[in-house]
């Protein structure tokens, strides 16, 4: 209710800012320029956006703000992104004014010339950010424009200072302390269920009843982070189930028809989806802060509860065989036979028993390989869903095979799906280890599974 309370508020501001707006007194010029159509359409945005930094009243500002929304949501995608060139050019520091602070810094580093310096050092598009998010429906507008920046200008370096720019705000915006968790669940709005629909990025929902079948059943559950200035617009969910076990394959979790499983009786909750729902906000990490308050509300709900696992993707294991099939020298596996790795083309392979019996053993070895030994040139683990639960102190518990026999697992992850499991007595010990160090937590079967790949192949190659 307060949120609505200020959202309108907001608004009628908004109102009587339009009024002064309209006023021929105190009509901008920019204003003017944009009826009579006389101007290109980012030299009028930028006329607005050099008025609302002008320093305008309240009222007057925040109409404003929303003028300067609503103009560039009418720009098509080539004039935003020459907006974004102008605010990198434009809108940067003032160098004389940075380096007179700087000199004044250097010769008196007392606590006014620092914070005279910071001032210097922040460019003004910053502060033309603030004040287009005061405008009624800001946040949600500046995350549509940094989705647009990424989609349409990421690869150029010259617009790379606007993006961190807007990540710093958002950074802050969206801290965690602003979050809030709610369960989703059937009697949810239908316009939150619509969208959990349509944002699921990693298990597709089919349709209603497929929906129904995740968050209804006591032994399911869904969650997602929500911020007050976007109201019904999650930014992240996971889906979850109770079981009795560690399950390997989403083919049981997403079952129809399954056994329902009474909740106070699971002693598993498994994560088997997380999905970020705002492409804006990539970058800006909620899944793990998610994820540790859920635990948290599972063991105070579920006493029964004593293992906390994820049934996760691969997405990056079939790409990473391809280059293993081209050159297995490249991680060390020299001598290792990869012939049978063209049966994989097939995209049936899995459905033959006897080509499936036959690509177990060395695909199993392999994964263990993919995600102990295939390293970024930064050194962290190659898979980006393992670096995220990695980097939440989780474990690399199980590697499952056929765990996902559609026909994206397939394509992605020659079927494979992981378990990371969450023990609350090691993952502060093996986030530290994998911060620090970079040490993958693993368990001692996938340990031993890449040892026998490379004494394997290191016999192959002594027979070579």
């Amino acid at each position: 209710m307060s949120t609505s309370f200020f959202q309108d508020m907001l608004g009628s501001i908004a109102e009587r800012g339009r009024y002064l707006l309209d006023h021929p007194a105190t009509r901008p010029v920019s204003d003017r320029i944009r009826r009579t159509g006389s101007a290109k359409p980012v030299e009028t945005i930028e006329t607005l956006s050099r008025s609302l930094l002008s320093g305008r009243g309240e009222a007057s500002g925040v109409a404003l703000a929303r003028q300067v929304l609503d103009f560039y949501a009418s720009l098509p995608v080539e004039e935003r992104i020459a907006f974004f060139r102008l605010l990198a050019r434009d809108f940067g520091p003032d160098q004389q004014r940075l380096r007179d602070a700087w000199s004044d810094y250097d010769k008196t580093p007392t606590p006014k010339n620092l914070q005279r310096l910071l001032r210097a050092v922040e460019p003004p598009r910053q502060e033309l950010f603030r004040r287009l998010n005061l405008a009624p429906g800001g946040t949600g507008a500046l995350v549509t424009m940094r989705q647009d920046l990424l989609e349409h200008g990421g690869n150029d370096a010259d617009l790379a200072s606007v993006d961190d720019d807007l990540v710093h705000l958002l950074y802050s915006w969206f801290n965690r302390g602003f979050l809030m968790m709610r369960r989703i669940t059937w009697s949810s709005p239908a316009d939150i269920l619509e969208r959990i629909i349509r944002y699921e990025a990693v298990h597709t929902i089919q349709d209603w009843d497929d929906l129904r079948r995740r968050v209804q059943p006591p032994d399911r559950r869904c969650y997602a982070f929500f911020h007050p200035s976007l109201f019904d617009e999650p930014l992240i969910f996971v889906e979850v189930a109770l079981t009795k076990d560690i399950p390997s394959s989403i083919q049981e979790i997403l079952a129809d028809g399954r056994k329902v499983l009474a909740a106070e009786q699971a002693t598993t909750a498994v994560f088997y989806s997380i999905s970020n729902c705002q492409p804006g906000l990539r970058g800006i990490s909620f899944g793990n802060f998610l994820i540790k308050q859920v635990v948290e509300d599972l063991s105070r709900d579920l006493p029964s509860l004593k293992t906390f696992v994820t049934l996760s993707p691969a997405p990056g294991f079939g790409r990473w065989l391809e280059r293993i099939a081209e050159d297995p020298t490249e991680f060390g596996l020299e001598g290792l036979d990869t012939a049978p790795l063209a049966l994989l083309e097939n995209p049936d392979w899995h459905r033959d028993t006897t080509v499936a019996e036959q690509l177990w053993p060395l695909l199993m070895s392999l994964a263990a390989a993919y995600y102990l030994r295939a390293k970024t040139k930064s050194g962290q683990p190659l898979d980006p869903v393992a670096r995220f639960h990695l980097g939440n102190g989780a474990r690399l518990e199980r590697l499952n095979w056929l765990g996902d026999t559609s026909a994206k697992g397939v394509r992605e992850a020659a079927g494979l799906m992981v378990n990371y499991l969450y023990d609350l007595n090691t993952i502060e010990a093996n986030h530290e280890a994998y911060a620090n160090q970079g040490m993958v937590a693993a368990a001692h079967a996938i340990q031993r599974q890449i040892r026998d790949l490379t004494s394997n192949a290191a016999k192959e190659a002594r027979h070579v």
